[in-house]
C-alpha cells in the first residue's frame, strides 16, 4: 500500500517538470511574431604589396574609421628612390625633347630658306636659258652654263634642308616617346608607393590589426582589417510557407538590441534550399519545419555590430 503513494508522488514530480519544461522551451507570445537573425560583416583584408616594416599604425580594434582616412604604412625607403631615379630620366627625357622640337624649328627655318633659294637659282637659270635661246647675245653660254648650275645646286640644298628636316622630326618623335615612357614609370612608381601608406577604401570599422609598429609585415599579408558598412548585412531565417514573400529589392524592417528605432534592410539574397534537409518524404509537417536563410542590406549600418543579434518583422501577403 505505501508504494502507491510513492509512484503517485512521482507521477507529480515529473508532471511538474515537464509543465516547467515546456514553458521554458515553447516559443514565447513576443517570439511568435518575429524572425530571428543577426548581423553579419564581410572583412576585407588590407596589406602592402611588398614585405617591409610596419612605420605606423593609425588605427585601433573597434574604430571607426572614415573613407579615405589612413590606416597603416610600410617602409616604402626603396620604393621612394625609384620614384626619385623615375623623376630623373623623366626630367631629362624633357630635356631631350626640347631640344629636340628646337632642332625641328631649325631645321624648317633651313628648308624654308633653301626653297626660297632653289626657286630664284630656278628663275634665274629658266631667263638665262632663254636669253641665250633668243641669239640676241646679252647673255653668254657660260653664264647660263653658270646659272644652271647654281639651280642645281640650290636644288640639292633644299633636298639636303628636306632630309634634314624628317631627321629632326624623328628624333623628337623620339624624345617625346621617351618623355612619355618615363612619365609611365612615375606614375606607376607613384601609384605602387601610395600602396605603402593604406587609406580606408569605405567608411566602416576597423575589425582587427595584426601588426604593431615596428614589425615586419611579408608581402601581400594583411596588416589591418575593415569590416565597411556596405559590407554589413542581416541574415535570418523564413519557413517554407512564407518563402514567395521575400524577394529580391524588398524592404523589411528589424530591430536589434541598443537600437534606438526599427532598420530597414533590403533583401540582397535568398538562398534557393533549405538551410536544414527535410526527410527523404516531403510530408506538410515536414514542410513546416524547413527554413530558408535571407540576406539583406541595412540602409544605415553605421553603428550595428556584426554578431549582434536582431528581431526582423514578417512580410505579409498584400504588404
Amino acid at each position: 500500500m505505501k508504494r502507491i503513494p510513492i509512484i503517485l508522488a512521482v507521477i507529480a514530480v515529473l508532471s511538474v517538470l515537464g509543465v516547467l519544461g515546456w514553458k521554458a522551451l515553447a516559443p514565447r507570445a513576443t517570439d511568435a511574431n518575429v524572425l530571428s537573425g543577426y548581423l553579419e560583416g564581410e572583412a576585407m583584408y588590407l596589406a602592402s604589396p611588398s614585405p617591409g616594416a610596419v612605420t605606423s599604425l593609425s588605427v585601433v580594434r573597434g574604430e571607426r574609421v572614415d573613407a579615405g582616412a589612413p590606416l597603416f604604412s610600410v617602409d616604402a625607403r626603396s620604393q621612394e628612390a625609384q620614384r626619385s631615379a623615375a623623376q630623373a630620366e623623366l626630367a631629362q627625357a624633357r630635356r631631350q625633347g626640347e631640344a629636340a622640337g628646337a632642332g625641328v624649328a631649325e631645321a624648317a627655318a633651313r628648308l624654308k630658306s633653301a626653297e626660297a633659294q632653289a626657286a630664284n637659282a630656278e628663275r634665274d637659270a629658266a631667263r638665262y636659258a632663254a636669253l641665250l635661246k633668243s641669239g640676241t647675245g646679252a647673255v653668254s653660254v657660260q653664264e647660263a652654263d653658270r646659272a644652271r648650275t647654281a639651280a642645281a645646286d640650290a636644288d640639292a640644298q633644299r633636298n639636303g634642308a628636306l632630309a634634314a628636316l624628317k631627321t629632326a622630326q624623328a628624333q623628337a618623335d623620339a624624345a617625346r616617346a621617351g618623355a612619355d615612357r618615363a612619365a609611365a614609370q612615375v606614375a606607376d612608381t607613384e601609384a605602387r608607393l601610395a600602396q605603402f601608406s593604406a587609406r580606408a577604401p569605405a567608411a566602416g570599422r576597423v575589425e582587427e590589426t595584426f601588426f604593431q609598429a615596428g614589425e615586419w609585415a611579408g608581402a601581400n599579408q594583411p596588416i589591418v582589417s575593415l569590416i565597411p558598412d556596405g559590407k554589413v548585412k542581416l541574415r535570418f531565417y523564413v519557413p517554407e510557407r512564407d518563402l514567395a514573400l521575400y524577394r529580391l529589392g524588398r524592404t523589411i524592417r528589424f530591430t536589434c538590441d541598443g537600437c534606438k528605432a526599427a532598420r530597414q534592410a533590403v533583401i540582397a539574397y535568398v538562398s534557393p534550399r533549405p538551410e536544414y534537409t527535410p526527410p527523404v518524404i516531403y510530408s506538410r509537417k515536414s514542410r513546416d519545419r524547413m527554413v530558408f536563410l535571407i540576406e539583406a542590406r541595412p540602409t544605415d549600418a553605421a553603428d550595428l555590430s556584426p554578431g549582434q543579434p536582431a528581431d526582423v518583422e514578417p512580410l505579409k501577403a498584400g504588404s
